[in-house]
């Protein structure tokens, strides 16, 4: 990923960071999948298994946030390789958290199947937000992996199509517990789903910023289509 330097050591530990990045980014690639195909099927036995998965990806979050420290530390970097590794850092918070809401799924999923109360609602219109939050997050590994500042600008485009989904779903929701007072509390439960999946784009757009600010040194965090695409010209 980052260009080469004079020390090949600091080429080495640069590249060991961002392949464990990578890493942990398939990890939590793998939590949505999980926690997606536990909600299509309201699967308890997948559903555990994303709280499995969910221990690794912490543990690589405080190790790879432990190996930065010791490199920021011994080589004092600047410019572009400080932009490099302080992203990283803010990336992989972010897939952290991003493990959080598949976390949150497969418990609210859980929850969902011990209560058995998931019969007439639209649960599955959630697979459409899902699949593309999924979407969105691997593209932004991919490209966070090639530092595509335009694929970048492409994923902060598209996360509009999930917060579409997301009222979409909501307004459903609201003509269901109109009509139906009886649904209130597994609509809600449907909201809560809703919004963790909303989050999960809300993450992959983070990495999309971070990878603009890693390349162009721009920090377009709360701006406009506009002054992205001004900055990354």
């Amino acid at each position: 990923m980052p260009d080469k330097h004079l020390s090949t050591q600091f080429d080495s530990e640069l590249n060991t960071v961002s392949s464990r990045v990578m890493e942990m980014g398939g990890l939590v690639e793998s939590q949505i999948r999980q926690a997606i195909y536990a909600l299509s099927q309201f699967s308890l036995e997948v559903a555990d298994q994303v709280t499995e998965t969910e221990q690794r990806v912490n543990a690589m979050e405080i190790d790879i946030d432990r190996e930065l420290s010791s490199i920021i530390a011994r080589r004092q970097p600047t410019a572009r390789d400080l932009r490099l590794l302080i992203a990283i850092s803010k990336t992989t918070a972010n897939l952290e958290r991003v493990g959080d809401e598949a976390n949150k799924i497969a418990r609210m999923v859980k929850s969902i199947i011990e209560r058995g109360e998931i019969r007439g609602l639209p649960s599955s219109d959630l697979r459409v937000a899902a699949d593309l939050a999924s979407s969105l997050m691997r593209r932004a590994l991919d490209a966070f992996a090639r530092l595509d500042v335009s694929a970048a600008v492409a994923i902060l485009k598209e996360d509009d199509l999930i917060d579409r989904e997301f009222d979409g779903f909501v307004r459903k929701l609201v003509t269901y517990m109109m009509e139906d007072p009886r649904t209130i509390s597994a609509s809600l439960d449907l909201l809560f789903l809703a919004k963790a999946i909303e989050r999960i784009g809300d993450h992959a757009k983070n990495i999309a910023e971070f990878i603009i600010y890693i390349v162009k040194g721009a920090d377009v965090r709360h701006t406009s289509m506009d002054e992205i695409e001004s900055a990354v010209r």
